[in-house]
């Protein structure tokens, strides 16, 4: 297995921020929030592809559908499609039909043939035993051994380890607390990884299309700024309480002094 560390040029540029943190917004982390801010993901990620693609390829939105017995009222990852009128927190509840997004690539020419697969993990997908995950875990294998490129996004600091390259490879390259990681169609047990501290803007990731034609990039910051934004996101965060996943030793030190630089601090 080999396993790079990818960059591409002028990817620490510092930018205009619509959050008060450099890259990944930790606070976006939260269950309640987490539904919105996966969607503007996949659906900007479409949409910044598609202004960059050859004109022979298209990014759309797919779907996998799952049914779950629901035994709490919150699906932090996902969309609930069906769902009893008459159900109270406390009664039985009736089957629920989940539906997940991710985006693929697609040949203009051939749209049965999925160039890349790429995914925004959701706290599901990272839930041991969970069916969400179950589900992620058998596309993630067909994928790996089919022709077709895969990316996944992993901005949740939660949850079990499931990014394709295992956990023991990722820790020789040092801290991290969020992932993207790129299979090539066809080169089993080679990644290429992009470490992110908290501390990092997001970066520009390689989008791989088919042999003839070279990568496209994806600017995942300028993705994440968007959601930001458009999300209204400045206006719902109480950056005076504790993230999701709470700040320790020395980042605890650093967020709080960005944060009470900003005046969003105690």
């Amino acid at each position: 297995m080999i396993i790079s560390v990818s960059g591409l040029p002028g990817e620490q540029e510092v930018e205009a921020m619509p959050s008060p943190f450099p890259g990944m917004d930790p606070y976006l982390e939260h269950p309640a929030l987490w539904p919105g801010v996966h969607q503007r993901l996949i659906t900007y990620i479409a949409d910044t592809l598609n202004a960059v693609l050859p004109p022979r390829y298209m990014a759309d939105i797919g779907e996998r559908l799952y049914v779950v017995q629901a035994e709490r009222d919150i699906y932090p990852d996902a969309v609930v499609l069906k769902q009893s009128p008459t159900q109270t927190p406390s009664a039985l509840r009736e089957p629920e039909e989940i539906r997940e997004v991710y985006i693929e690539i697609l040949s203009v020419a051939d749209q049965s043939r999925v160039v890349t697969v790429i995914e925004v993990l959701s706290p599901s997908n990272k839930m041991t035993g969970s069916e969400g995950r179950q589900l992620y875990l058998t596309k993630q294998r067909e994928i790996l051994s089919s022709q077709t490129h895969l990316i996944e996004i992993d901005l949740l600091q939660q949850g079990e380890h499931t990014v394709a390259p295992p956990r023991e490879m990722l820790l020789r390259k040092g801290k991290w607390d969020y992932l993207v990681c790129l299979h090539r169609g066809g080169q089993r047990g080679r990644y290429e990884v992009w470490a992110i501290t908290l501390r990092q803007r997001l970066p520009r990731i390689r989008v791989p299309l088919q042999d003839v034609d070279p990568d496209a990039v994806l600017d995942l910051q300028a993705v994440f700024n968007r959601c930001y934004d458009e999300g209204a996101y400045a206006r719902r965060l109480n950056y005076r309480s504790e993230p999701p996943t709470p700040f320790v030793d020395k980042d605890a030190q650093w967020a709080n002094a960005l944060l009470r630089e900003r005046g969003l601090g105690e």
